[in-house]
């Protein structure tokens, strides 16, 4: 048992507080009294009295089995549960959640937690208020932890089962499956060559801009990169994701102007990385739904601004045949402004569930784009390539408006991507498209994360999807160039890259 405890522990405390997130006010009762972790694979309830108890000797003391077991294994079950219970909860946690109560990123978050909790006597409820509450409570009568927040919980009894994390756990890996079995069963694309991945170390000059644009009180604040030899006078514009920023991407952009490109990396203001310093700082609430809308419209004003020469000005870019990079939900943006259709349908009719086969994390925030997402259909005919590197997409997107597209688009997705998994946003939403035939491609990285595909601009190594990126739009914007995707040539000895198209 003591073995048990101390392998799962870390599970336990995440899963204790996150179950905490489903727990609803139902008028005046009292704090929950009884926790109960429940592990079904092993037979076993552990029911913790938690009336009274202020420390783990506390704890143990009104828990005769604790007493024996922590007796038995020399204090570890003492020590183990500090750390679930007694462990001092983040300070700013308190201001998050207060400027999140009601909001529809965390009313996501909740639902996807309260598979993991069961409260006696309490209806569930997503706004976040009671554990707000009881935070603050917390805070205030100096027990800022686990403990504290569960003694100020409403209720009568709490219990976390993990036979729903497990099947959490089980639903991630069938969702990386189907992915993993393209790539066994295709050949990874030949390395680039060297002198080309490492073409991006110099060849470029930067500037910082900010532009104003019509739709958001501020301007945008822009990373320029233009190529200080030979411009082909093609613009490529890089979208960074939720609570990121350009310098995450600022590789792909170094390289790319190397190799005569121009390239604008904004920063998206409502979910960019000081909007994520702001909601932790309790200043700002989480993204809003018109985000969508947002995102796709900052690209199109800087395009807006090159043609009007407010942007880029005494250089010779043509704005008739753009490209958009985007990683997350830059991603999603990109496929925006390619043509492709937002729709509530499928919002309305899956996100209720937390137990849908196919949920993932990225359906949290797909979720809370609802009251945006018949809105969201911004295209850009401007734009003519696109890469879009882990987007969340599979609710989101009407998959018969494929076909429309007025942009080449190449879906770039992780094996080991557990925030946005392969199967269902990437390979799901592919088959039946014939992407082939409209001239997309889905490109497998084996072995790719969420966050390691990327290329901070303080990158040693080169950019695993550099010359992928450069290749695609070479051949999409008829840039002569030896280096083109259908040549190959554009791989990676670290992380395979597998063209899987042909397959779906």
């Amino acid at each position: 048992m003591i073995l048990f405890f101390d392998r799962f522990v870390s599970g336990v405390r995440a899963a204790a507080f996150a179950s905490l997130l489903s727990i609803s006010w139902a008028g005046s009762v009292s704090a929950v009294e009884r926790l109960t972790i429940e592990l079904p694979l092993l037979d076993v309830n552990v029911s913790l009295n938690l009336k009274g108890a202020r420390t783990t000797a506390e704890l143990i003391e009104a828990n005769p089995d604790l007493q024996e077991l922590d007796q038995a294994g020399d204090g570890s079950v003492s020590r183990l549960l500090a750390q679930l219970l007694t462990a001092p909860l983040p300070q700013r946690t308190s201001s998050v959640l207060e400027q999140s109560v009601g909001h529809p990123l965390l009313e996501q978050a909740l639902l996807a937690a309260s598979d993991l909790v069961k409260v006696e006597g309490l209806p569930a409820d997503t706004s976040g208020r009671v554990l707000s509450d009881a935070l603050q409570a917390a805070y205030r009568d100096g027990e800022p932890n686990v403990l504290g927040l569960l003694r100020r919980v409403p209720g009568k009894s709490l219990s976390i089962d993990f036979q729903a994390l497990a099947f959490s756990a089980k639903r991630l890996q069938t969702n990386q499956d189907d992915a993993r079995a393209l790539v066994k069963q295709g050949i990874a694309t030949a390395p680039a060559p060297t002198s080309l991945a490492e073409s991006g170390s110099d060849g470029w000059t930067r500037a910082q801009i900010r532009f104003p644009v019509s739709h958001r009180p501020e301007p945008l604040d822009i990373t320029v990169l233009t190529p200080e030899r030979t411009s082909n006078g093609k613009l490529v514009v890089i979208s960074h994701g939720l609570w990121d920023e350009p310098g995450s991407f600022e590789g792909w952009g170094r390289l790319l102007a190397a190799n005569g490109y121009a390239v604008l990396l904004p920063s998206h203001p409502g979910s960019d990385a000081d909007q994520q310093k702001d909601l932790l700082s309790g200043a700002a609430a989480p993204p809003s739904s018109e985000e969508l809308r947002f995102r796709p419209m900052d690209v199109s004003a800087l395009l807006d601004g090159v043609e009007a020469g407010n942007l880029l000005s005494g250089q010779q870019i043509s704005v008739d045949d753009v490209a958009v990079v985007g990683h997350s939900w830059g991603a999603t943006a990109a496929l925006q402004l390619s043509g492709l259709q937002t729709t509530s349908r499928k919002l309305k009719t899956r996100c209720q569930d937390p137990r849908d086969p196919d949920r993932n994390l990225s359906w949290v925030l797909q979720c809370s784009w609802l009251s945006g997402a018949d809105q969201g259909s911004l295209a850009d005919p401007r734009v003519k390539a696109a890469v879009v590197v882990s987007p969340p997409m599979r609710l989101l997107f009407d998959e018969t408006s494929g076909p429309s597209l007025q942009a080449k688009v190449l879906l770039v997705s992780g094996t080991n991507d557990w925030v946005v998994p392969s199967d269902p946003e990437a390979v799901v939403p592919l088959k039946g498209g014939n992407p082939l035939a409209n001239g997309h491609r889905l490109v497998l990285a084996a072995g790719g994360s969420h966050f390691n595909l990327w290329a901070p601009a303080d990158q040693k190594e080169p950019p695993i999807l550099g010359p992928m990126i450069l290749a695609w739009i070479n051949e999409q914007l008829a840039v002569p160039s030896p280096h083109t995707f259908s040549g190959g040539g554009w791989g990676n000895t670290t992380v395979p890259l597998v063209d899987v198209t042909g397959q779906l």
